[in-house]
């Protein structure tokens, strides 16, 4: 009996001593914890849009013309999870757009001077050739002519833009910290822009509160070109009309006969300097104030350096003669968008300062009214030193109508004075140094209605060969502005994951 007593006690000893070791062990080692991946499994975004816009202020034109433009752009955006902390994000994108505007930077159609060698002006093409120089002599209609009203055939009237853009970012084990830099690159004909930059965000207070800094530059290129007039000028300076593009033709004054003087913008010269280099960074705050109210406050500093004139958009002086090119019977009402041939020829092109200083600072409001009901609220002040003051102000109220699926209407208020620098269609001095008659320098206000269909599906149910659909978002958006251009915009994107 003494000896079941005694192994009794001999196996409660081992058990204890066992128990109080694994005790010691546990607290002097670091338990394993389960981290959930920042971001599953790769997600594929698919973003289409369509733009068309009409206005009557073309900066190509000096201030006057139609301001006709269609875009159409698509965007895939690719985010892979690399391991459990880091994501590569990559955004390809294509834009396409045609425009009565830009076409006019050679606004004589390829039925009068450029006869039949689709010559696109200083976008490209022979300068010299020209068939028919008798009929391009002619005011009848069949020699060079063109309007600000209306599209021209030239190459400029549509272009495309590729752009690339990648970011890797990684999070902390915590996920409160979180690191990211990104690089791109965009060309379209006349520019190229590349630019890298980095960011950082920390979150406090439970993830209640999050601050975070990003960091950016852009060093871009143009490749200048000049309206068609200027660039046969700045060719052949004073025997413009005895050689080159307009050999031959016959120039109006103001009064539709054949100017007794020369055509010659002395004011134009080369642009020397054609890099562009913008600097910015970028501070944001946010914070959750209760479980319904929710803060962001962020301020942008932004600097450019280089040729921040656009080299295609027209000067024209008050204070120079008038030559025209064209049908002389529309100079009378040259204006008007009766006029369809007759073109004004430029004193000179835009011409702004090298450097350029901006500011935006902005707030984000969002209130959770109910289950069905969210408020969002924003509002941002920008100043630069060019003297633009400009004020936003847009509200947007989501409305959960199911679980999978959200409507937004939307309204969004903006307002600005004018740079110091501009100056409508023919009111610009050629004492001045600097000048441009880009009506979005100029003040005026604009007001946007939206709506936008939300559908999203957290199962990702529907399936496309390993991606499953989990969400579409369409967007429509109106613009009107009080100089009388008018936008619109309508967005579809999608959302995939890999299951």
């Amino acid at each position: 009996m003494q000896l079941m007593i005694t192994l009794s006690m001999k196996k409660y000893n081992t058990i204890l001593f066992l128990f109080l070791l694994s005790c010691v062990y546990s607290q002097g080692t670091k338990q394993p914890t389960f981290k959930k991946r920042v971001l599953e499994s790769a997600e594929v975004d698919f973003l289409a849009s369509y733009y068309v816009q009409d206005g009557s202020k073309s900066s190509v034109s000096g201030g006057i013309g139609s301001e006709k433009l269609v875009d159409a752009a698509s965007n895939i955006t690719v985010a892979m999870p690399l391991n459990d902390d880091d994501v590569l994000t990559v955004d390809i994108g294509i834009s396409a757009y045609s425009s009565a505007s830009s076409s006019n930077i050679n606004p004589f159609n390829s039925s009068g001077a450029s006869g039949t060698t689709n010559y696109s002006g200083a976008s490209g093409g022979d300068d010299d050739k020209r068939v028919n120089t008798k009929a391009a002599s002619s005011s009848t209609g069949t020699g060079p002519y063109g309007s600000p009203w209306q599209a021209s055939s030239g190459a400029s009237k549509s272009d495309q833009l590729v752009s690339v853009m990648a970011n890797y970012s990684h999070s902390s084990d915590s996920r409160n910290f979180i690191w990211n830099s990104d690089v791109s690159f965009s060309n379209e004909y006349d520019y190229t822009s590349f630019g890298f930059g980095g960011g950082i965000a920390a979150l406090f207070n439970e993830k209640n509160t999050e601050i975070n800094l990003k960091a950016n530059v852009y060093l871009d290129q143009w490749r200048p070109i000049y309206p068609t007039e200027l660039h046969e000028y700045s060719k052949y300076g004073t025997n413009l009309l005895n050689q080159g593009y307009f050999s031959g033709v016959t120039v109006y004054n103001e009064n539709g006969i054949m100017a007794t003087e020369k055509y010659l913008p002395t004011k134009f010269t080369d642009l020397s300097l054609t890099n562009r280099n913008s600097y910015s960074a970028s501070f944001g705050f946010s914070q959750i104030l209760s479980q319904r109210l929710q803060l962001s406050v962020f301020f942008d500093v932004l600097q450019q350096q280089g040729l921040l004139s656009t080299p295609y958009h027209r000067i024209y002086f008050a204070d120079k003669t008038n030559f025209f090119i064209g049908q002389s019977q529309y100079i009378a009402n040259y204006e008007s968008s009766t006029n369809t041939g007759v073109f004004k020829l430029a004193d000179d092109i835009e011409r702004l300062p090298d450097t350029r200083f901006k500011l935006p600072i902005g707030v984000r409001l969002n209130y959770y009214i109910n289950e069905r009901f969210v408020l969002r609220t924003y509002y941002r002040y920008y100043s630069d030193d060019w003297n633009i003051r400009a004020q936003t102000a847009s509200i947007e109220l989501p409305v959960k109508l199911s679980d999978k699926f959200t409507v937004f209407p939307s309204f969004r208020y903006y307002t600005q004075n004018a740079s110091q620098y501009y100056a409508p269609y023919e009111k610009h001095l050629s004492t001045e140094q600097f000048y441009t008659s880009d009506p979005d320098l100029a003040t005026f206000e604009t007001k946007q209605i939206g709506f936008g269909v939300n559908y999203t599906d957290i199962f990702a149910s529907a399936k496309i060969w390993q991606f499953g659909l989990k969400n579409i978002d369409f967007r429509f958006h109106q613009y009107d502005r009080t100089d009388r251009l008018k936008a619109s915009i309508a967005t579809v994107a999608f959302k995939f994951i890999m299951q």
